[in-house]
């Protein structure tokens, strides 16, 4: 079956270097397959994850291992993980969460066991992919007391208990207005700016830090960031303190030395809250084993009826950091299962960052508002 993308390009890029894609690599199916010694272990998901609430499993050696409620939110960046929100009778999302330093066995086993998953609940879930540092608001307000990114994973000797080497000393930054992250770095004042909030993990104590400069947001997250740290690295066991600017406690001292001239705020740039309708339309085939990108319509919004439920689709926002792919309830399960391998080819083509293009995978009915503003009208 021919399958048809609909990509949506910024009309300053040039068309002829768009006509045409080809992938000598063979089918995504057997491509993804080659990527791995050995194939995602099956049948690891049981009759609970149809039932509603959030669950989440971590990557670890081609299996989803289910995180412990406390270790919800905590991302080690050199993993990969799966993250699902069943809200029952509402629908489902599926989030692939990728650390910027997990390998690429591991994201290509995340793919492998999302695809089992999906399958599990009979394609219902709308799929996501997440790259740390550019997670969709979606994802982000899964997590009310916020997400933090730890340093190591599955394979490093982060996660392995520090009590013989010395009392933990971490810096986390908290930065943002609607999606707050708390960023592990470099452990020293240099760190440090009045525009954020921070906290010093000390193992037994932990302080939280407020910018004279910080946004209120910020300052709303940062206690219960520090709870999140809490629970996940001490299992409640450690002592919260909140300071403000100029008012370093003794022990912070001991650790970073003297306050120095700390940096001004930064303001940060609001991000686009509407994508540009100017679009071009184009049509991929694989019949012949490589895939071909052939140009049918220049503008968009475009009519519904194209969306052909025999077939799936691509809408590309890439330009704006993200790529729907469209799954029509008639397409065959290869079809399905190349969704994502053919999103990825299509970001490399184009060179879209991948760490920064985020990919929503959505079966036909479960479709989004942001999606749908791309169609004349959607009944």
């Amino acid at each position: 079956m021919i399958f048809r993308y609909f990509l949506l390009l910024r009309s300053t890029q040039s068309r002829s270097s768009c006509r045409q894609i080809q992938s000598n690599q063979g089918s995504p199916a057997s491509t993804a397959a080659r990527m791995l010694p050995f194939q995602a272990a099956p049948g690891q998901f049981a009759d609970e994850v149809r039932q509603p609430g959030l669950r989440c499993w971590r990557v670890e050696k081609m299996k989803a291992v289910p995180l412990a409620q406390a270790e919800v939110g905590a991302f080690f960046n050199g993993d990969s993980y799966l993250v699902l929100d069943n809200r029952g009778d509402q629908g489902a999302d599926l989030h692939m969460w990728i650390g910027e330093k997990s390998s690429r066995d591991e994201q290509v086993a995340c793919a492998m066991l999302a695809t089992q998953l999906d399958n599990f609940l009979g394609g219902d879930p709308v799929q996501h992919r997440q790259v740390q540092g550019y997670e969709s608001p979606e994802f982000m307000n899964l997590f009310p007391r916020g997400v933090s990114y730890k340093e190591g994973g599955v394979e490093s000797g982060f996660r392995k208990s520090q009590s013989g080497s010395g009392p933990v000393k971490r810096l986390y930054q908290i930065k943002g207005k609607r999606n707050i992250r708390a960023k592990e770095v470099d452990l020293s004042w240099k760190s440090f700016n009045k525009g954020d909030c921070f906290i010093l993990d000390l193992g037994e104590t932990i302080v939280s830090w407020i910018g004279s400069q910080a946004n209120i947001f910020e300052k709303q997250k940062v206690r219960e960031i520090a709870a999140l740290i809490r629970d996940t690295d001490r299992h409640g066991k450690a002592q919260i303190t909140s300071i403000s600017e100029g008012d370093e406690t003794q022990e912070m001292l001991e650790v970073l030395g003297p306050v120095p001239e700390l940096k001004e705020s930064t303001p940060e740039e609001d991000s686009q809250a509407d994508a540009s309708n100017s679009a071009s339309l184009y049509k991929v085939s694989d019949a012949t084993g490589s895939m071909k990108l052939t140009k049918v319509s220049e503008k968009s919004p475009f009519a519904k009826d194209l969306l052909v439920r025999d077939d799936c689709f691509i809408l590309d926002n890439g330009a704006n950091g993200k790529i729907f792919v469209w799954k029509g309830s008639g397409a065959n399960a290869e079809e399905k299962r190349a969704a994502l391998k053919m999103a990825d080819d299509f970001i490399q083509q184009m060179n879209y960052p991948k760490m920064k293009t985020q990919v929503e995978i959505l079966p036909q009915g479960r479709e989004t508002v942001i999606f749908k503003q791309f169609f004349q009208s959607w009944n």
